[in-house]
């Protein structure tokens, strides 16, 4: 792929450079007679990509992932609240996006809106449905090829979990060892530094037990006490729930907080538990997902790969969301290509999932300051790279909402005005709502729409083995352009995604058959073997 850098010119507007690029050129290759015609017919079509009518080809694990906030998906009981036989109603959308896997966010009972503080590791929140309903939405989605993967949350537990009231009734309950305890005196200091704030509350980690003298720790908030995981009955208990799940049908978990199963200077212990469970998983599932949350770069996040097949790439969410606000290359690439070559020494199976935006951060279209074009490159990036790409629900649509969380995780629009009846209404969407975004019902019918912008990508994705397997490998360019590679089993696939507000012009590779397999807007044109990329816009090819 090196003989492609030389090849590829930038090109300014002017006549008098495109003249220079075609004395200077000589054995640029002539546009084939057939190539425009393709063009055109894309072009008519509004780039749409046309998914192969082919026997079904599973891209599992470099297919797609989508996170769904239970809550705010579809309702099934006109109560206003998503549950789990709303979702399976809506497995046939998914499965016509073209998605691999659901990422359902906690579905546990909990005494809180979102969920991440479990008081029933074995139940289903009586909101979100029953045990039968999961089952049956297990089987539904695994008829269509879509896997299922739960959040699971055992850095800590409820304050209303069974086990902590428990701990906290009795110093000799054989649950007071599940959380970690300690005396005033032992943290005075750290106690006297939140008497002195007015945000206590989150200034230290140690809480006072209700109605004791003796103090908990709960790394979040005293709602959450932490689990002490040198405890090996504590360890028993969640390996027994994962291993419950698995058997259920669960096809892996989401690990929350995996980071902070034991404090900071103890990170090996932390990587050895994930070790520990990672085995116990297997022992049930060999192919087990199992995907880790740790907010850190390359070299502190490498060694949970001993344990973990997967790990959220934060230094990809970070770099994706300063090049939509720059305009400009940032080494995106390159490090990705480098943080590949850290995890594979680790673990040479590991799967990279990469992600724009999810409930824990601004949506993509707020923070690009609803750009719908910047959302177009911006899928253009995510799903055209290596690994796992995660869409968060509603990300299709282009959702928007800011922190705080509640308003990142707004109601999924189906339609407007509340036509849907599966339409959820536990909140009110002040950032998503009939006045600021295009409902699905509308954008499924617009082959121009966002939606049908990143159905075209995944199913490009899904048909493409390059795009899931193939080597990666910058091609230097303009500033502007984040440009790359894509080579597997002698394909190659060439990405351009002009990421600037102003028309950029490249010249084709010499060798190339530049068929176009994807194009984000129509006036991206090739003529003379140059290529021109309007502002925001983004391009595939096949060399």
């Amino acid at each position: 792929m090196n003989a492609l850098r030389p090849a590829l010119k930038i090109l300014t507007a002017s006549t008098e450079i495109k003249q220079q690029l075609r004395d200077n050129l000589p054995q640029r290759l002539l546009v084939k007679a057939v190539f425009m015609p393709i063009l055109i017919s894309l072009l008519i079509s509004s780039c749409a990509y046309s998914p192969h009518q082919e026997e079904y080809k599973d891209p599992w694990p470099n297919g797609v992932m989508y996170e769904i906030f239970v809550q705010s998906f579809a309702d099934s009981d006109v109560d206003g609240i998503g549950d789990i036989p709303g979702m399976t109603s809506k497995l046939d959308y998914l499965s016509n996006l073209g998605v691999e896997g659901v990422w359902l966010m906690p579905i546990n009972p909990s005494p809180s809106y979102h969920k991440y503080d479990v008081t029933d590791y074995y139940g289903i929140h009586p909101d979100y449905g029953t045990l039968e309903d999961f089952q049956k939405f297990i089987k539904e989605a695994h008829k269509r090829h879509i896997r299922v993967i739960m959040d699971l949350v055992v850095n800590h537990t409820s304050s209303q979990h069974p086990w902590f009231r428990k701990a906290v009734a009795s110093d000799t309950s054989s649950y007071r060892d599940y959380y970690v305890w300690a005396d005033p005196d032992s943290i005075r200091n750290q106690i006297a530094k939140k008497k002195n704030t007015l945000d206590s509350d989150n200034m230290t980690q140690w809480h006072q037990a209700p109605g004791k003298k003796d103090y908990y720790y709960g790394f979040f908030y005293r709602g959450m006490p932490d689990l002490n995981y040198d405890n090996p009955e504590v360890r028993k208990e969640i390996i027994k729930i994962g291993q419950y799940w698995l058997n259920m049908g669960v096809d892996g978990f989401r690990l929350d907080a995996a980071k902070h199963i034991f404090p900071d200077e103890r990170a090996q212990d932390t990587h050895l538990w994930w070790q520990e469970f990672g085995d116990s998983m297997r022992k049930v599932n060999p192919e087990v997902y199992l995907v880790g949350e740790v907010w850190g770069d390359a070299t502190l996040i490498a060694p949970y790969l001993k344990g973990l097949s997967s790990m959220f790439n934060f230094d990809f969410y970070h770099h994706m969301d300063d090049l939509m606000k720059s305009e400009k290359d940032n080494g995106i690439i390159e490090d990705l290509i480098e943080t590949q070559k850290k995890y594979e020494q680790v673990n040479p199976d590991y799967i990279d999932a990469i992600f724009l935006n999810n409930h824990d951060q601004n949506r993509l279209l707020s923070n690009v300051g609803g750009n719908v074009s910047k959302a177009r490159v911006a899928a253009s990036l995510l799903l055209t790279l290596p690994g796992m790409p995660y869409l968060y629900y509603g990300d299709e649509i282009g959702m928007l909402g800011k922190k705080p969380d509640p308003e990142i995780r707004e109601p999924f629009l189906w339609d407007y005005d509340s036509k849907a009846k599966e339409q959820t209404k536990w909140i009110e969407g002040k950032n998503s709502n009939d006045n600021t975004v295009v409902p699905l019902a509308k954008q499924i019918h617009d082959p121009s729409s966002l939606f049908s912008n990143y159905k075209s990508l995944i199913h490009l994705r899904n048909d493409n083995q390059t795009l899931q397997k193939g080597n990666l490998e910058p091609l230097p360019l303009d500033s502007a352009l984040v440009a790359y590679s894509r080579g597997y089993n002698g394909d190659t696939l060439i990405v351009i995604n002009n990421v600037s507000s102003r028309s950029i012009r490249v010249g084709t590779p010499a060798d190339c058959r530049c068929e176009p397999l994807f194009l984000t807007n129509d006036s991206i044109g090739l003529s003379d073997d140059i290529l021109t990329l309007p502002a925001l816009s983004s391009v595939v090819i096949r060399k």
